[in-house]
C-alpha cells in the first residue's frame, strides 16, 4: 500500500480530470442499480396494470442508457488522460535521474534492463495507477450500489449473500501474493529480452562475421522463453481465480433463489421486488469478477512501481561544491591519489603529480595500468578512494559540478555521436548558440571540412544513429572538432587519434598542436610517436607512476618507456 499510495501522488496534479473520471464511473455504477429498480417497476406495473407504464418505462430505460453512456465517456476519457500524463511524468523523472546518477550505476546494470524500466515497466505502473483504479471504482461503486439496493429490498437474504465475502477475500489475497511475485519475474525477464535484443542490434556485424547467430538465437529464445513461462503462470493464476470467484457468487445466488422460493420461507416481497432482487444479485457477479481480474494488473503495477522507484531513489552524483570555476589555464595536482572500483583492489596507488598550466602531459603504459581511470576522475565521473585532485589550488569537490565540467573538453577512443547533423554534433550540449563561423573554424581545425565539402548537405548531413553513416575516422574528427569548439582550459585526449589512418592522424596532430597551445592537455596514447613533443611523459604500471620526464630524457634512461618505444619502432618497421 505504501508503494501504491506513492504512485497515486503522481495523480495529484491531475485531480480535476481524475475527479471527473470518478464522477463518470459513479454515474455508470448508479445505472446498474437503476436498471434493477426499473425491473421492479416494470414487473409490478404489469401485475398492477399501471396505465402510464408504457410512457415512463421506456423513458426510464432511455434515461438509464444516456446516463450510462455519459458516465462511460467521462470515466474512460479522463482516466486515459491522467494515465498518459503519468506515463509521461514518470519517464521524464526517470530520464532526468539517469542524467544525474553516478557512472557505476550503468556499469552495474545492463542497458536493456534500464531501458525496460522506461518502456515496459512504466506501462504496467499506469495500469495500476489509473486503469485498475478505474475498474476498481466503477465496479466497486456498482457493488456498493447493488448491495445497498439488496439491503433495501430484503436485508435478511442480503446477509446470506454477503456471507460469501470472506471466501472471495481469501481467494483474492492468495492470488495477490502470487501476482506480485510473478510480476517481478516478468519484469526481470522482459529486461533480459530487451538486453539481448539491444546487444545484437549494436553488435550485428560481429555476430554475423563470427558466426554467432545460433548462439544469439539460443540466448534470445531462452530470455523470451523465461518471459513466456512467467506470463503463462500469471495467466493461469488469473484464469483460476476468476471462475472460483464466479462459482462462489453463483452458489450464493443459487442459495438465495432456493430460500426465496422455498414453500416454508416467507420473504414478504412482491413479484417485482423478487425479480429486482434476483436481477441485482445477478448483476453483482460481473463487477465482482472484474474486481478479481484487475487484482493481477494492480499487483503487476505495484511490482513495476517498486522497480521504478528504486531507480528514482538512486543517489545522484555528489554536488556540494560552491566554487565557480573561472575560464583560466588549468593547474592540476594529484596528491596521494588512490582509487579502486572494488574494495581492496586498487586501480590507482598514491599518485603524486603536478601539471603546470598550459603543459601537455602524456600518460603511457600497458592496458589496465589506470590511464583512462585517471581521465575519468578529473570530470568527477568517480570520486577518489583517498587522496585528492586539485584544479587551480582547489579540490575538485569544492567546485560546483557543472562549473567544473565546463572547464574540461574530452575526446575518448569510443566516439559518441548523436542522431542528428554534423553541425549539431559539433555544437553539442551547452554550445547550440555558437555562430556558424565558430563551428566551421572548429571543423576546419579538426579536418572535418575535408570530407564535409564532398557531402551534398555539408554540415547539415545526418550522421545516423551513433554516427553509423560515417567512417570511424570521420566520427573521430567530429569529436575532436567538438572539443576544439568548447575551448575549455583543460583538454583530455583519451586515444583521440586511435581511429584515424596515418594521413588523417598527421593532419590532426598538427591541428591538435595548435589547439593545445596555452591549454592544459592530458594525452593518453598507445602510439608513442604521437606524444614525442609532450612537455612531460608519465609512464604508469599497475596503477603507479614508475617514470616521468621528456621523450629524450626517458629514452636516455633506457627503462620501461625506452623499451616500449623501441618495441613499437621495431613493429612499425
Amino acid at each position: 500500500m505504501k508503494i501504491y499510495f506513492r504512485l497515486l501522488t503522481y495523480v495529484r496534479p491531475y485531480w480535476l480530470p481524475f475527479t471527473l473520471g470518478i464522477i463518470g464511473f459513479i454515474l455508470y455504477a448508479s445505472t446498474q442499480t437503476g436498471f434493477a429498480a426499473l425491473m421492479e417497476y416494470l414487473v409490478d406495473a404489469i401485475g398492477q396494470q399501471k396505465e402510464d407504464a408504457y410512457i415512463f418505462g421506456p423513458l426510464a430505460l432511455m434515461g438509464i442508457a444516456i446516463a450510462r453512456g455519459i458516465g462511460t465517456f467521462m470515466g474512460n476519457f479522463f482516466t486515459a488522460y491522467v494515465a498518459r500524463n503519468i506515463v509521461h511524468q514518470l519517464r521524464i523523472v526517470m530520464f532526468e535521474k539517469l542524467l544525474l546518477i553516478p557512472l557505476d550505476y550503468f556499469h552495474n546494470h545492463a542497458s536493456g534492463h534500464i531501458l525496460s524500466k522506461i518502456s515496459y515497466n512504466v506501462e504496467q505502473v499506469t495500469t495500476a495507477a489509473t486503469d485498475s483504479l478505474k475498474i476498481s471504482v466503477r465496479e466497486g461503486m456498482t457493488v456498493v450500489g447493488l448491495l445497498g439496493y439488496l439491503l433495501y429490498l430484503n436485508w435478511q437474504l442480503t446477509l446470506v449473500f454477503a456471507a460469501v465475502s470472506p471466501l472471495i477475500a481469501l481467494v483474492v489475497a492468495m492470488a495477490s501474493k502470487r501476482f506480485r511475485r510473478l510480476g517481478h519475474r516478468i519484469q526481470d525477464s522482459m529486461g533480459e529480452v530487451t538486453h539481448v535484443a539491444s546487444e545484437n542490434v549494436q553488435g550485428v556485424q560481429v555476430v554475423r562475421v563470427f558466426g554467432g547467430g545460433d548462439k544469439e538465437r539460443e540466448r534470445f529464445a531462452d530470455a523470451s522463453g523465461q518471459n513466456l513461462r512467467q506470463s503463462l503462470k500469471m495467466a493461469l493464476t488469473e484464469a483460476l481465480s476468476v471462475p472460483i470467484v464466479q462459482i462462489i457468487v453463483s452458489s450464493a445466488l443459487a442459495l438465495l433463489i432456493f430460500l426465496a422460493l422455498h414453500p416454508l420461507m416467507s420473504t414478504g416481497m412482491s413479484a417485482g421486488q423478487f425479480i429486482a432482487f434476483i436481477t441485482a444479485a445477478g448483476l453483482i457477479a460481473k463487477p465482482l469478477r472484474s474486481l478479481t481480474e484487475v487484482n493481477g494488473a494492480i499487483q503487476r503495477g505495484i511490482a513495476a512501481a517498486q522497480s521504478i522507484f528504486e531507480l528514482i531513489d538512486e543517489i545522484v552524483e555528489s554536488d556540494t561544491g560552491q566554487l565557480i570555476a573561472k575560464q583560466e589555464e588549468g593547474c592540476i595536482e594529484l596528491q596521494d591519489l588512490c582509487f579502486s572500483y572494488i574494495q581492496n583492489k586498487p586501480i590507482l596507488k598514491n599518485l603524486n603529480l603536478t601539471i603546470s598550466p598550459g603543459q601537455t602531459v602524456a600518460f603511457v603504459g600497458k592496458s589496465g595500468s589506470g590511464k583512462s581511470t585517471l581521465a575519468n576522475l578529473l570530470p568527477r565521473f568517480y570520486e577518489p578512494t583517498s587522496g585528492s585532485i586539485l584544479l587551480n589550488g582547489h579540490e575538485l569537490s569544492e567546485y560546483e559540478l557543472t562549473s567544473l565540467r565546463s572547464q574540461i573538453a574530452l575526446v575518448t577512443q569510443n566516439v559518441v555521436l548523436f542522431d542528428g547533423s554534423i553541425r549539431d554534433n559539433i555544437a553539442y550540449g551547452a554550445m547550440p548558440d555558437v555562430s556558424d563561423e565558430a563551428v566551421i573554424h572548429a571543423a576546419e581545425a579538426a579536418h572535418v571540412m575535408e570530407f564535409v565539402n564532398h557531402l551534398s548537405d555539408g554540415l547539415d548531413t545526418q550522421v545516423g544513429e551513433k554516427g553509423t553513416k560515417l567512417s570511424g575516422g570521420q566520427r573521430q574528427r567530429i569529436a575532436i572538432a567538438r572539443a576544439i569548439l568548447k575551448n575549455a582550459p583543460v583538454l583530455i585526449l583519451d586515444e583521440a587519434t586511435s581511429a584515424l589512418d596515418t594521413e588523417s592522424e598527421r593532419h590532426i596532430q598538427a591541428a591538435l598542436e595548435n589547439v593545445m597551445k596555452d591549454r592544459t592537455t592530458l594525452v593518453i596514447a598507445h602510439r608513442l610517436s604521437t606524444i614525442e613533443s609532450a612537455d612531460q611523459i608519465v609512464v604508469m604500471d599497475r596503477g603507479e607512476i614508475v617514470e616521468k620526464g621528456t621523450h629524450t630524457e626517458l629514452l636516455t634512461q633506457g627503462n620501461i618507456y625506452a623499451g616500449l618505444y623501441q618495441k613499437q619502432f621495431t613493429e612499425n618497421d
